[in-house]
């Protein structure tokens, strides 16, 4: 279990292993936007092609080593 303890004015990394729809990593951003975290990023280790993932989160930097169909 992560804390939004101590995240005010904070700039957060989420890594992940894989991005696809995006629920998940939208639900974290949003906790941690409500914790006081001064930016959000994400990064994934794969990310599947087709699925929303990417267009739920266009508003955060979003980085994917590979990307698959």
């Amino acid at each position: 279990m992560v804390s939004p303890n101590g995240l005010a004015g904070k700039r957060v990394l989420v890594i992940d292993d894989v991005l696809a729809t995006g629920g998940t990593a939208r639900a974290v951003a949003d906790m941690l936007e409500r914790a006081g975290a001064a930016s959000v990023r994400f990064a994934f280790l794969m990310e599947i092609a087709g699925l929303p993932g990417r267009e739920r989160l266009a508003e955060y930097a979003v980085e994917s080593v590979v990307t698959v169909d």
